[in-house]
């Protein structure tokens, strides 16, 4: 699959994730339909450039932030997802995890 088009999957994965929840990597690989690139997730977060994007409600597996502790990243993440009621307490985010039907989420109900 082209990057162009596993971007934008990834993007409006991440753009899905509803305020006060959160989902690890691999989670938005597998809900953008590529499962087993937490990687590339990581590399289209990155590359982001869109100040609207949610991009702190997505976190390592366990819910652990990605940036060192301490870091303007950390702080700005943990800030980010506290405002949204998210708990977080050593570097570890406790917040809803995502709808379980993605699809639905997305694009609304079947018909």
């Amino acid at each position: 699959m082209p990057y162009a088009i596993a971007k934008q999957r990834i993007l409006a994965t991440i753009r899905a994730i509803p305020p006060g929840s959160v989902a690890a990597y691999g989670e938005v690989a597998r809900r953008a339909g590529l499962p087993g690139r937490a990687r590339l997730t990581a590399r289209v977060l990155g590359d982001n450039d869109d100040p609207d994007l949610p991009w702190h409600r997505v976190l390592r597996a366990g819910g652990r932030i990605a940036f060192p502790e301490g870091s303007r990243g950390w702080r700005e993440q943990s800030a980010r997802l506290r405002a949204e009621g998210v708990r977080v307490e050593a570097g570890r985010a406790h917040g809803a995890p995502e709808p379980d039907d993605i699809d639905a989420f997305l694009w609304g109900p079947p018909r």
